[in-house]
């Protein structure tokens, strides 16, 4: 089997026993985040209602400006600061996590860390 094929099949597999317990509400929406080699991404998501409430990334044109490069934990760790902001702004104070096949480690718990810093409930 193509090894490629088999390293999707089984972050698609991590992917669903994750997303299988969770699910955003009203009340407690899912942050979803993806990482790349060179940038992070967050969503806030009412999964009820199918709507983004708040959304974050290393490639937004007011965040570029702070960070030199968004693969690293500096820069999730801005971005988990900027996510905690713009969510109590928007009125968030908890969510669920929503790792999606990555192991809970470096930039995921640098973003989350930082976000319940500023006083988002994880």
């Amino acid at each position: 089997m193509n090894h490629e094929k088999y390293i999707a099949g089984q972050r698609l597999r991590r992917r669903r026993h994750v997303r299988r317990r969770i699910r955003g509400t009203a009340d407690r929406p899912r942050l979803c985040v993806v990482r790349s080699l060179k940038h992070i991404y967050c969503q806030v998501v009412d999964d009820i209602a199918g709507k983004t409430l708040v959304s974050v990334s290393t490639r937004d044109k007011d965040v570029r400006s702070d960070i030199a490069y968004g693969g690293n934990a500096e820069a999730a760790k801005k971005i988990g600061e900027l996510l905690a902001e713009r969510s109590l702004a928007a009125g968030i104070k908890q969510v669920c996590f929503d790792r999606g096949h990555c192991k809970y480690h470096g930039r995921l718990a640098a973003l989350a860390d930082a976000a319940r810093e500023k006083g988002l409930g994880l």
